[in-house]
């Protein structure tokens, strides 16, 4: 056993530690922080990972590396938390939960640039300050089959501004009776505006105050005789409640969400199931990194869920309900219920193992969880199964846990970006994709494009793959080989796929850098898939990368090249218009809106394009 006995300089540091709630960081010798965590007594908490009774792994592991500690006092137990949670998602420490941070999430935004309002889904990370969005929506399917339903019950558009104001007639979707055509005043503004009084509501969840009403106006509409309002008032009222019965509405009442955990040895699945006005709308599961070296299923339940807490609410207070549902102990409670009060600004409470109508929730997001573990686990069984047949194909003897893939993209040697996407042991790892803008080569050289990306890539990174894929032939991997014995880089495996001899698809064949002969595998091999599978998020990556740069160059030049229009007038035009095609179409008298585009630039503008 690993002696947990603090070294001289540690025990000066506790004796004068204070008792003061506050954060801590444990260091190693390098200076990397290991574990980050929160205390109501600094002194207490701190001194007990170097009780000798303590013997989990975690703490074991933990104590033998750490060379100094320091805190952060703070004035709260809530303090502490949020401090915590910031300290942890900046520093991803070791022996931490980590969460994994996505890059954006769906939200519908309501424009209220024009008279007449349009419903668009957009993605951004962080609800914005100014405008009228509603979400964040737990995936964009979800966001998109709400803007539909709202499409097809309220009629609300949803086409550009630009393309909007050019309309002389009703397009497609008021054809198929998705939009009432307030373009061509087929509706009044004061209609199109209930109609988007309404929609709001709905996106507000309050779809039982919603249908009250729209059956008041329809009693309304028959005592005036007015019989084909009544009929449209009658079928709104039928699509809505078909839209709950589909998303699964319930006769319980409830503001709440329900968070429950499976959490084992080096893995842990949460999964969060929203409740508004007794609805489900929204469900997401999470699979935080855990350690593999834990501590006890209770202890390490509990910062799990205190990891998601913060992961989940703290930078989206609007997400927090009045009542949260789990089926777990939590220590510490008070301390989580009133951060999570003061940031919603209004009380939050946090119920364990309810009854009741709840517990009627608890058991359906349990089924859920379980389910979505099972699945979950299927799939990783089937990823590890695939790493285990590349490992034997390639006659590795270690295991393998980190694959790195490089592609090439360019049309005629121009804007070239290369692409490089990891794969680790539960499947592609976005968050450390990353893309490159190649500079500085002949127009179309590959070889030479695939050296200024590796040598990019390995010569300031300690993290290495067990096995990099390049997306190409002898050339290539000669190329790759010879980067990285220039480098002092060893230990890694190089591996490229080239085209078969008439290349088509399924007749790639693997080339080797140790001069090994290539190989085509079997089409049922898992190998084989395994690759197929990387080659082709590399290669799709890097097309979407190469496009978006060649967009950007075509619109830059197109805008660039008409007189008196500059980068921030170019940016003014984009903001207003959102796209080169949306400007295209829109009148000169759209163009002269936009600030600082006078009506002889906005005629200029006009003429470039027709």
């Amino acid at each position: 056993m690993t002696d947990q006995k603090p070294n001289d300089e540690l025990k000066s540091f506790l004796a004068h530690l204070t008792s003061e709630p506050g954060v801590y960081r444990m260091l190693n010798s390098a200076g990397n922080v290991l574990y980050v965590g929160k205390a109501v007594n600094l002194k207490k908490r701190v001194a007990s990972y170097f009780n000798p009774t303590n013997k989990t792994a975690k703490t074991r592991a933990l104590v033998s590396q750490i060379a100094s500690i320091e805190v952060h006092i703070t004035r709260s137990e809530t303090e502490a938390l949020l401090l915590e949670s910031s300290l942890i998602k900046s520093l991803r420490p070791k022996y931490n939960v980590l969460m994994r941070d996505d890059k954006s999430y769906p939200y519908i935004h309501l424009s209220h640039t024009n008279a007449f309002p349009r419903l668009e889904l957009i993605r951004c990370k962080k609800k914005p300050a100014l405008g009228e969005y509603f979400g964040p929506y737990p995936s964009s399917t979800a966001a998109r089959e709400t803007v539909r339903v709202i499409q097809k019950v309220f009629k609300i558009r949803n086409c550009s501004d630009a393309y909007f104001s050019a309309r002389s007639r009703p397009c497609l979707q008021y054809q198929i009776k998705r939009c009432t055509a307030p373009c061509t005043a087929y509706i009044s503004a004061s209609d199109y505006e209930r109609s988007v009084k309404d929609a709001i509501r709905f996106l507000q969840g309050k779809s039982h105050q919603l249908l009250d009403e729209l059956a008041m106006r329809m009693e309304k509409a028959v005592e005036r005789l007015a019989f084909e309002e009544a009929a449209q008032l009658r079928d709104k009222m039928k699509l809505l409640r078909l839209t709950q019965e589909q998303q699964g509405v319930v006769q319980w009442c409830g503001d709440l969400d329900v968070i429950v955990l499976h959490v084992t040895l080096g893995f842990a699945c949460v999964l969060c199931v929203t409740v508004r006005a007794g609805e489900v709308v929204g469900s997401a599961s999470f699979f935080p990194s855990v350690p593999k070296q834990a501590m006890s299923d209770e202890s390490l339940w509990e910062e799990v869920f205190r990891a998601f807490i913060a992961h989940y609410y703290i930078e989206y207070p609007t997400r927090i309900p009045r009542l949260i549902l789990t089926d777990q102990p939590i220590d510490r409670l008070l301390a989580i219920e009133k951060m999570l009060s003061d940031l919603r600004g209004s009380a939050c409470k946090i119920q364990m193992k309810p009854r009741g109508k709840n517990a009627k929730w608890l058991d359906f997001a349990l089924n859920n969880l379980q389910m979505t573990v099972s699945k979950y686990e299927n799939s990783a069984i089937q990823m590890a199964l695939r790493y285990k047949d590349l490992a034997q194909v390639l006659c590795l003897e270690r295991p393998i846990k980190r694959i790195e893939c490089f592609d090439i993209s360019h049309t005629q040697g121009d804007e070239c970006v290369a692409s490089c996407v990891v794969f680790d042991e539960s499947g592609s790892s976005k968050s450390n994709y990353r893309r490159f803008n190649i500079q500085g080569i002949t127009n179309g050289d590959d070889y030479a494009a695939m050296e200024q990306v590796i040598t990019r890539r390995f010569k300031r990174s300690s993290e290495l793959p067990d096995v990099l894929v390049i997306d190409g032939g002898k050339g290539q991997v000669s190329i790759a080989k010879r980067v990285l014995l220039s480098l002092g880089i060893d230990g890694v495996f190089i591996l490229g796929i080239a085209k078969g001899p008439h290349r088509k698809a399924y007749g790639e064949r693997l080339v080797f850098a140790d001069e090994r002969q290539e190989i085509a595998l079997p089409l049922d091999s898992k190998a084989f898939h395994l690759l197929q599978q990387i080659r082709d998020e590399a290669h799709r990556f890097a097309i979407t990368s190469h496009r978006k740069k060649r967009q950007k160059k075509s619109l830059d030049s197109t805008l660039l090249t008409i007189e008196g229009i500059g980068a921030k007038r170019r940016q003014l035009l984009m903001h207003r218009f959102g796209g080169l095609r949306e400007l295209s179409i829109a009148p000169m008298e759209e163009i002269a809106k936009v600030r600082g585009i006078s009506k002889e630039l906005a005629l200029r503008i006009y003429r470039h394009f027709h």
